[in-house]
C-alpha cells in the first residue's frame, strides 16, 4: 500500500511539473510571437514610409512601386542570365575554334614529319 501510495504522489508531482513547464512554454512562445509580430510590422512601416518617400514616381501608390521594382529586379535578373549564357556560349566557340587549330596544326605538323 505504501508503495502505491508513493508512486501515486509521485505521478501527481510530475503531472504538475510537466504542467508548469508547458505553461511557461507557452508564455514564452507566445511572447516571442508578439514580440516578432511587434518588429516585422514595424519594419513593414519602415519600408513602406522609404518606399513612399523616395521610389514612387508621382501618383503612384507603394504597392504599384513596389511591384515595379520588382518587375524590374526580375527584369535585370532575366538581362543578367541572357548575358552570362552568351558569354559561355562565345567562350564555348572560342575554345573549339581552338582546339581546332590545334588539331589541324598537329595534322600539318604529322603530314610534315615533324
Amino acid at each position: 500500500m505504501a508503495k502505491s501510495k508513493l508512486i501515486k504522489t509521485h505521478e501527481r508531482i510530475a503531472e504538475s511539473v510537466v504542467e508548469g513547464y508547458k505553461r511557461i512554454e507557452e508564455g514564452v512562445v507566445a511572447g516571442y510571437k508578439e514580440i516578432e509580430d511587434e518588429a516585422v510590422g514595424s519594419f513593414d512601416k519602415m519600408a513602406d514610409h522609404f518606399v513612399d518617400q523616395f521610389l514612387t514616381r508621382d501618383g503612384e501608390s507603394v504597392a504599384e512601386a513596389r511591384a515595379r521594382l520588382t518587375r524590374q529586379q526580375k527584369e535585370r535578373e532575366e538581362m543578367k542570365k541572357e548575358s552570362e549564357e552568351r558569354r559561355i556560349a562565345s567562350q564555348s566557340a572560342m575554345q573549339r575554334d581552338r582546339q581546332k587549330t590545334e588539331n589541324r596544326k598537329a595534322e600539318s605538323e604529322r603530314k610534315a614529319g615533324i
